[in-house]
C-alpha cells in the first residue's frame, strides 16, 4: 500500500485486519518487520519553510534530497548531519524525513549540536487505531503529558505512522577546517578526541579510523575564527603529526557514511558507550574493522557474519545494536525490565492491536 494523503494512510491502517510493515524510502531500516508493506512516500512536500524563523515543515515521504536543496538554496541546513547508510547496510532508494525522524539519524555533529530529536518542533502521525495525533508544532514548547515529538523520534514506526514533521533548521557555517592527527592508538586518540572537545575550539567532529591511523578533529565558522582555532588546535597536539584535509566536506562525508566498513562481508553494529570504555570495549570485540565516532561514544563495528557483539561485550555501560547480518541476536539491544514495562505500556496505548511493525524493537 502505498497511499498519497494522511487520510488515505489513516484509512488503511484502520482497515488493517493484520501487521504492517511501515516503509519510508527503505534506505536505513534496521530490520523488516512481518506484515503488509505500508509506504509513506507517497505523503510528500514542504508544506512551510520560513528562513527567517529557521522552520522547516514537510510531509514525512519527502525525501532528503528535496528538503536539502531548499535549505541550501538560503544558506541553511539540517544540524545533525543526516548519515547516508544505503552503500553501508546494501540498499537503494531515497531517504525521506519521515523515515530520518523515525530512526533518530544523527551524524558526526551529534557530538556537538545534538541528536534529531533535539531540533524537532512537532509531529503529526497515526497511531495503531488508525486516529490522526498532532503534538508540538512550529516552536519549542510541549503541553502537559506525553511528549510525543521526543517519544516518535527513534520509535522506529512502532508507536505511529509519521505523517508531518516539523524542525528547526541553522544556518550554514561560512567554512569549516579539519585538523587530521596520525599514528595514535585507538587508546590515545579517545584521549586526544576528548582533550578537544573539552577545549574553547567549538570541535564540532570528532572521529577515529584504526586501519588509516587518523584521528579527526572539526571546527566550522567565520573564516576568521575557524583560522584562529584550527591554529590553536594544532598548537594544542604538537606532539602529535598531524595534517589539515584538503576536502573537508568529503572526508566528513566518508566518516559520516561509514565507508571504512563500506564494501565488506559481515556483520555491521552499532555500539553506543561512554568514550573513555570505546578502546577496551573494541579490544573484546575482534571486529575486522571499526570506526569510532562522537569522541568515541559511538563505535561502528564490522564483525564476521553471525557473530553477537553483545555477548562478546558482557555487560557494559551502554547498548549494541545490529545493523545489517545473519546473527540470530535480536537487532534491538535488550531493554532492563523497568523500561521494557514503559515501552510496551506505550505501545499497549498508541498501538493497542499491535499492528505497527510488531516485534520490531521487542
Amino acid at each position: 500500500m502505498r497511499p498519497e494523503t494522511e487520510r488515505d494512510l489513516a484509512e488503511a491502517i484502520a482497515g488493517a485486519n493484520g501487521a504492517l510493515s511501515i516503509r519510508g524510502g527503505g534506505t536505513r531500516a534496521i530490520a523488516i518487520a512481518e506484515g503488509e508493506a505500508l509506504e509513506t512516500g507517497g505523503v510528500s512536500g514542504i508544506t512551510l519553510y520560513e528562513p527567517g524563523a529557521l522552520t522547516l515543515v514537510a510531509k514525512a515521504g519527502t525525501t532528503l534530497g528535496e528538503i536539502e536543496a531548499a535549505l541550501d538554496a538560503e544558506g541553511q541546513r539540517l544540524p545533525f548531519e543526516v548519515p547516508d547508510l544505503r552503500a553501508l547496510l546494501g540498499r537503494t532508494g531515497e531517504t525521506t524525513i519521515g523515515g530520518i525522524t523515525a530512526a533518530n539519524a544523527s551524524g558526526p555533529r551529534r557530538i556537538a549540536s545534538g541528536a534529531c530529536r533535539d531540533f524537532l518542533l512537532g509531529v503529526r502521525f497515526v497511531d495503531g487505531a488508525g486516529t490522526v495525533v498532532s503534538n508540538g508544532g512550529r516552536v519549542m514548547k510541549n503541553v502537559t503529558g506525553y511528549d510525543l515529538v521526543k517519544l516518535m523520534a527513534g520509535s522506529h514506526g512502532t508507536l505511529g505512522v509519521l505523517t508531518e514533521v516539523s524542525f528547526k533548521v541553522l544556518p550554514r557555517p561560512e567554512t569549516s577546517a579539519t585538523l587530521v592527527l596520525q599514528g595514535l592508538s585507538d587508546a590515545a586518540a579517545v584521549a586526544a578526541m576528548s582533550k578537544a572537545l573539552g577545549s574553547p575550539f567549538d570541535v564540532t567532529g570528532a572521529a577515529h579510523d584504526p586501519a588509516a591511523g587518523q584521528t579527526s578533529l572539526r571546527i566550522e565558522g567565520f573564516e576568521k575564527s575557524v583560522a584562529y582555532r584550527l591554529e590553536q588546535l594544532r598548537a594544542l597536539f604538537a606532539d602529535t603529526p598531524s595534517i589539515v584535509a584538503e576536502d573537508g566536506a568529503a572526508h566528513w562525508a566518508g566518516i559520516r557514511d561509514v565507508a571504512p566498513l563500506q564494501g565488506r562481508a559481515g556483520d555491521v553494529w552499532r555500539i553506543s558507550c561512554k568514550p573513555s570504555d570505546a578502546p577496551d570495549l573494541a579490544a573484546t570485540l575482534g571486529a575486522e574493522a571499526l570506526l569510532y565516532d562522537w569522541g568515541g561514544g559511538l563505535i561502528w563495528a564490522l564483525m564476521p557474519g553471525g557473530s553477537d557483539a553483545r555477548a562478546r561485550l558482557g555487560a557494559f555501560a551502554g547498548h549494541a545494536t545490529r545493523l545489517r547480518g545473519s546473527s540470530a541476536a535480536p537487532a534491538f539491544h535488550p531493554e532492563p525490565a523497568p523500561v521494557a514495562a514503559l515501552s510496551a505500556g506505550l505501545r499497549a496505548r498508541f498501538d493497542p492491536r499491535g499492528v505497527l511493525n510488531p516485534g520490531l524493537m521487542a
